[in-house]
């Protein structure tokens, strides 16, 4: 007996061992193939495409993005909407959110307790995301006949068939306004809800993603129901899928899950323009923190922006390459004030946010922000070294490779190129658009897009504070 379990364990080991093997060769592989072409950047590409992206539409009109990967019996799977929180109306904001959030709490005659039970029964991870642009739900099963075939139906149930349940939401609802009044008195929240209101004012991107005290109160199980049939339609849906099954499996799998959504009833929804911000404005909030919360910025550049890898590569020298960057330089190594110092910009469908944020003392908040416009400014007008831009794409193209290194990076990367249309060869062109960006198109587009007569300043917590 004991020498059958012994048998059995190594049998078991050898398994696991296989297993991690054919998991490591796919990302080395794609590892490789990487470095290669960032070393060989004025080589042509090998025939064979680092992650060959395959694309197409389901008969319901549902876009779908798709890695074969049959190193591990696994699939990775998300169906995305455009229904993040900037399809929420003011009066009702938090509706996007709170829908999001219920589609797992019952469905197609399910309570959540079931849902959670049959899950763990087949090993599978149910999931969601949720942000300012896009919503939807993910799966994480195996690959074996049975276990897939269960999680899918049961993921499809749950997409299709949500009941949002009224005990449900009156708790999410009591749990949520809680935790929004609690992150009310935080100056990091002040900072954040007064900066977003300022940049985008009347936009949709102003609004709270998770929506105010006042709003969530009000929500109904019919603004849920509503919100869903308008947002979760088949014809806006983005599919992702990467694993262990064919191309005519993944085919069937799209179509089997986006079946029975939501038809359209009108066309799809469009969010309004970003309209630049007139003038510059500082808003200076009282708050007993002992650290001055600072932020400063603009309405940014959008996914598939023209100047895409001039202002991605530029802000890695402005405030995005951590203590490289001239910011963390300026502000934390030369003056010690303060820990961390960084500038962003964020796409989004349109205009997200450029962003520069720190902390300090509430002393010494005005200086802080003195240098932070003034590094600012030189940046704008002279642009990055030539020493600054050649170590910003080296370490930009260096790393590029670990952005797609597991199954679930890979997803990550297929769901953003599907919800956002951009190009099936993004992730080829990504090291050679990086390696492009010279010093003129940096500073170029720096002067064009961020103008520093037009930026937000909000300073919660300083000591010159005033009504």
């Amino acid at each position: 007996m004991k020498e059958r379990r012994e048998n059995f364990e190594f049998e078991s080991f050898l398994w696991r061992f296989a297993a991690l093997r054919r998991r490591f060769s796919f990302f080395i592989s794609v590892y490789l193939r990487l470095s290669a072409v960032a070393v060989l950047l004025a080589v042509a590409l090998p025939a064979q495409a680092i992650l060959p992206i395959q694309h197409w539409q389901t008969a319901s009109g549902a876009r779908v993005y798709f890695v074969e990967n049959r190193d591990l019996p696994m699939l990775d799977l998300s169906v995305e909407f455009p229904a993040g929180s900037a399809y929420d109306r003011p009066e009702k904001s938090g509706t996007a959110g709170m829908t999001n959030a219920l589609l797992r709490r019952g469905a197609d005659g399910m309570g959540e307790d079931e849902i959670a039970r049959r899950l763990a029964d087949v090993g599978a991870q149910l999931g969601g995301s949720f942000d300012t642009d896009r919503a939807g739900l993910s799966l994480r099963t195996l690959t074996s006949r049975k276990e897939r075939s269960e999680a899918l139906d049961l993921f499809g149930r749950i997409l299709r068939k949500p009941e949002f349940p009224a005990e449900a939401l009156e708790r999410e609802k009591v749990r949520l306004v809680g935790a929004l009044k609690e992150a009310d008195i935080r100056p990091n929240t002040i900072a954040t809800r007064t900066f977003y209101r300022m940049v985008y004012r009347d936009h949709p991107y102003a609004l709270r993603s998770s929506g105010e005290v006042e709003t969530v109160q009000k929500l109904a199980r019919d603004d849920l129901l509503d919100f869903y049939r308008r947002h979760y339609t088949a014809r806006d849906a983005a599919v992702a899928m990467i694993g262990d099954v064919t191309r005519a499996e993944a085919e069937a799998i799209a179509e089997e899950v986006t079946r029975g959504l939501p038809q359209a009833a009108a066309a799809a929804p469009q969010l309004a323009p970003v309209a630049p911000l007139p003038e510059g404005t500082t808003r200076l909030i009282e708050h007993p923190a002992t650290q001055a919360h600072i932020m400063v910025g603009a309405p940014g550049m959008r996914r598939g922006d023209p100047d895409y890898y001039p202002l991605f590569v530029g802000n890695y020298v402005l405030g995005g390459g951590g203590f490289v960057s001239r910011i963390n330089e300026e502000v934390r190594q030369k003056r010690g004030l303060a820990y961390s110092a960084y500038s962003y910009f964020s796409p989004l469908t349109r205009e997200g946010p450029f962003l520069l944020g720190m902390q300090t003392r509430r002393d010494q908040a005005e200086e802080a922000l003195k240098v932070v416009r003034a590094t600012l400014s030189e940046f704008i007008a002279s642009g990055p070294t030539a020493e600054e831009l050649a170590a910003a794409k080296q370490h930009i193209i260096g790393g590029f490779p670990l952005r797609i290194d597991s199954n679930r990076k890979i997803h990550g990367q297929l769901a953003m190129i599907g919800f956002y249309r951009l190009s099936v060869t993004y992730l080829e062109e990504f090291v050679k658009n990086v390696e492009r960006v010279s010093v003129a198109d940096v500073k170029d587009a720096f002067q064009r897009r961020v103008r520093t007569d037009r930026l937000v300043t909000v300073v919660v917590g300083a000591d010159t504070a005033r009504p």
